[in-house]
């Protein structure tokens, strides 16, 4: 595991400059070979890609989503427009490697985007897959994204509880990634920037070792991002670690 340290900028948007600071870390964890996850953690985009595959396929997968997502983030171009072309690119490198890719080679891709364009700044979170994004404002916890599995569509049609999609046989089959076949778009939630508000981007492998009210636990117990990601980590790994595990805490201030 890498050092994990937390980065900071001050962002002016309207309404007033914003003061950004975050930390990430991820980990193969204690059952996998190899990590699969893959995360782009730089302002304005904030990414988790998990991804899937035989071999080293889930690895290319992840890797090119971010690798086509990460040119947006520096040049500050993010939108749903470019967000989309990107990942219609990485659905190309991903079929360009035949030889370690197939038919269920694909990826998550999850994350939030500060929208500076408006009237008002706002952010916009992304989602294909079932990585989540999490927001706590004012000490209450909310999954934002909505999973793209076969669990989550079977507790919507009301024919499973959340507590038995917990250890349903098709917890892992989720239904929409960005993979060799399939051109997707992701599903976006705008929300009001508010003082004070922490964002959780994480694979599956942190929500499937903790709960929401685990992950608020040790947002509310650790302040710096840092502390929190490796504190979320910890958890995850003495829980079994089955998967591996990518997590973002991004905090969010008003400057002055």
């Amino acid at each position: 595991m890498s050092e994990v340290s937390t980065q900071s900028a001050t962002v002016a948007a309207p309404g007033g400059d914003l003061v950004l600071t975050w930390a990430a870390v991820t980990d193969r964890g204690r059952r996998r070979d190899i990590n699969q996850d893959a995360m782009l953690a730089t302002y304005p985009l904030f990414v988790v890609a998990d991804g899937m595959g035989g071999h080293i396929g889930g690895e290319i997968a992840s890797a090119s989503a971010v690798d086509r997502l990460q040119p947006l983030a520096d040049a500050g171009t993010v939108s749903p427009r470019t967000i989309e072309k990107a990942l219609a690119r990485a659905v190309k490198d991903i079929a360009s490697h035949p030889e370690t890719t197939d038919e269920g080679t694909g990826t998550t891709v999850t994350g939030v985007f500060l929208d500076t364009t408006g009237a008002t700044a706002h952010w916009v979170t992304l989602n294909i897959g079932d990585s989540r994004v999490y927001l706590m404002r004012e000490g209450s916890i909310a999954q934002v994204t909505t999973d793209h599995s076969v669990v989550q569509e079977l507790i919507a049609a009301g024919r499973l509880s959340p507590e038995e999609a917990e250890s349903h046989p098709y917890g892992n089959v989720i239904t929409r990634a960005v993979g060799p076949s399939d051109g997707v778009i992701p599903d976006y939630v705008r929300l009001e920037v508010v003082d004070g508000d922490r964002f959780v981007i994480c694979s599956d492998g942190l929500t499937k070792e903790l709960t929401d009210y685990g992950i608020q636990h040790f947002l509310t117990e650790n302040a710096d991002p840092a502390d929190a990601v490796l504190a979320m980590l910890d958890a995850a790994l003495e829980n079994g670690g089955r998967d591996n595990v990518t997590v973002i805490v991004l905090d969010v201030a008003r400057a002055g």
